[in-house]
């Protein structure tokens, strides 16, 4: 996937998180600038990335809310139910875990895996653990396309291969280490060490600029 792809495939999916609230609160309408605002990008930028769905507005009023939600869903599928697999249930795994009960309906972890036997057979937010021993034949058999690697690095590479040869399509990398995967195969690698890291040193430059 190009960069440019993967970056208006995150701001589409921003736009429909703020479009959800907005038909939550029970608004009937929502302004580009608003979505801009929510987003960090330019007005332009989002009547550009919605140039190519069928989402009619107008100066005075803006988008639909029905509509835009609507369309924007239909385009990232988020209706269809996706299944994932978690590897690596330490303190972030864990976490993930419970971020993910009944937060996000169709994106669905269905096992978690780990390779210390005291956490195999055992439920963790409603997630049941098994022995990383059984992921391949787990992932091949239920066909889950999407894997999330929380391990330590020595063995994250050693996790996606298995992933991969199993069937799996997309992968979120957390493990400190850039892993290898083929062109067939997603990868969006989450490195938290290095957004401190950078966020620090633009924390300092901005305060010494002052």
């Amino acid at each position: 996937m190009r960069k440019s792809e993967n970056k208006a495939i995150e701001r589409l999916l921003k736009y429909l998180e703020y479009v959800k609230n907005k038909k939550a609160e029970g608004q009937n309408y929502v302004f580009s600038h608003e979505l801009a605002d929510f987003v960090g990008v330019t007005p332009a930028q989002v009547r550009q990335d919605l140039m190519d769905f069928k989402i009619e507005g107008t100066p005075q009023k803006g988008y639909p809310v029905e509509s835009f939600f609507d369309e924007v869903c239909s385009h990232l599928k988020c209706d269809s139910r996706t299944k994932i697999v978690l590897v690596g249930v330490g303190n972030l795994g864990k976490a993930i875990l419970s971020y993910f009960v009944k937060r996000k309906p169709n994106l669905e972890i269905v096992a978690a895996f780990d390779s210390d036997q005291e956490k195999s057979d055992r439920i963790y937010s409603g997630t049941k653990i098994l022995n990383v021993s059984e992921l391949y034949n787990f992932v091949k058999k239920e066909r889950v396309k999407v894997g999330i690697i929380t391990t330590p690095a020595d063995s994250a590479q050693d996790i996606a291969d298995i992933l991969i040869k199993a069937g799996i399509r997309g992968i979120v990398n957390f493990a400190p280490i850039t892993i290898k995967v083929p062109e067939s195969v997603f990868l969006e690698q989450i490195d938290i060490t290095l957004s401190i890291e950078k966020t620090a040193y633009f924390a300092e430059k901005i305060a010494g600029e002052k």
